[in-house]
């Protein structure tokens, strides 16, 4: 079976598993002949002050010491832009939202407000130099997932150690953090060990305490509440920073379908029995197209074909509304979505 025939599948089980749970399907959201999808592409507000453009989001930090991130639609791979996902802006900050209003309580978060559901304006931290994954299950594809190490044949990892005879995606005896460097430069992250990260002064033992005590209660929150939704949150990314006074703040975003891998529980068993991948919210099929058509790293990329686009489209939606029990309203004022963002943020305009 090619990618993309995998990818029609896999879509059309997560509708399956999205029939069974709410008793409605949802259909691909496809624009009407002759209107053009609306997409947030660019954010580029010239009256804001001090910006910086990152992969996906859009960034002005205010002189008031907090900073306006934008949710734009962009994909990003292969160390560059692949396409627009319609919608994806939003439902990243609406997700993230989400959890940050229901994880408040375990630790103090960057956000301020909501002014509007692409943007959220964020106290400005100094981003600590450890990315922290939290893992329950031996699962992943990348250099750093204990599934890959594990596969190598390394049981001492991370600081911990595992036991022969484990299967992919068998859970863990209990959740576990495996901290990387976090790769400024562009280089590659590499793995550490909790007495690296303090040995190599990349934090203080106090604040690896702090951090790594909140990243597992974040993580047993999300995946209690993942559960009630039938769904399993198998790993995820905390970024976390420190404000003026060295406060450990949750920053970024929290729990997503870009930050997580959730899958649908109600498909982990079986596919654990048979040996193959639980449902769950791919999103890489984008990717995998590209990836069978050129060399994504030299060539230029070819026009992504429009189904696909609005297929993922339907999967970042899906995610949403599976992952927070809500339904997802698009927000189609504003002629278009920068208009609408641009008229949103002008109470941040200096002078205004």
């Amino acid at each position: 079976m090619s990618r993309l025939a995998l990818f029609q599948e896999t879509c059309n089980r997560n509708g399956r598993e999205f029939q069974k749970t709410w008793g409605v399907s949802r259909p691909l959201i496809k624009p009407r002949i002759g209107e053009p999808v609306r997409i947030l592409d660019e954010a580029v507000i010239p009256e804001l002050p001090n910006y910086y453009r990152g992969k996906v989001r859009e960034n002005y930090d205010l002189p008031d010491g907090n900073r306006i991130i934008i949710s734009t639609d962009r994909l990003s791979a292969f160390d560059r832009i692949l396409t627009c996902i319609p919608y994806k802006g939003q439902v990243l900050t609406q997700t993230a939202r989400y959890w940050f209003e229901k994880t408040k309580d375990i630790c103090p978060n960057h956000v301020l407000s909501y002014p509007d559901p692409n943007v959220v304006i964020g106290k400005r931290l100094e981003i600590l130099p450890v990315e922290v994954v939290v893992r329950g299950y031996l699962a992943g594809t990348t250099g750093t997932s204990i599934l890959t190490l594990y596969k190598k044949g390394e049981r001492q990892m991370y600081g911990m150690s595992l036991p022969d005879g484990m299967q992919d995606n068998q859970i863990l005896p209990e959740p576990v953090i495996t901290p990387t460097s976090k790769a400024f430069d562009g280089g590659h992250d590499e793995p550490l060990t909790p007495t690296e990260i303090v040995e190599k002064k990349l934090l203080t033992q106090e604040q690896w305490n702090t951090l790594s005590r909140y990243a597992l209660a974040l993580f047993k929150r999300g995946q209690e509440t993942a559960a009630k939704q039938g769904l399993i949150l198998v790993d995820t990314k905390y970024e976390f920073g420190t404000d003026e006074n060295g406060t450990i703040i949750l920053a970024d975003e929290i729990h997503t379908p870009d930050s997580s891998r959730y899958w649908m529980a109600g498909s982990y068993e079986e596919s654990f029995r048979n040996g193959t991948r639980p449902a769950s919210f791919d999103k890489d099929f984008v990717r995998a197209w590209v990836a069978e058509r050129c060399d994504p790293y030299k060539d230029d990329v070819p026009e992504i074909p429009q189904d696909l686009v609005l297929q993922t489209s339907k999967v970042y939606i899906d995610a949403y509304e599976r992952i927070t029990g809500q339904s997802f309203v698009p927000d189609d004022s504003g002629e278009t979505p920068l208009a609408r963002v641009r008229r949103n943020l002008e109470p941040f305009f200096p002078g205004v």
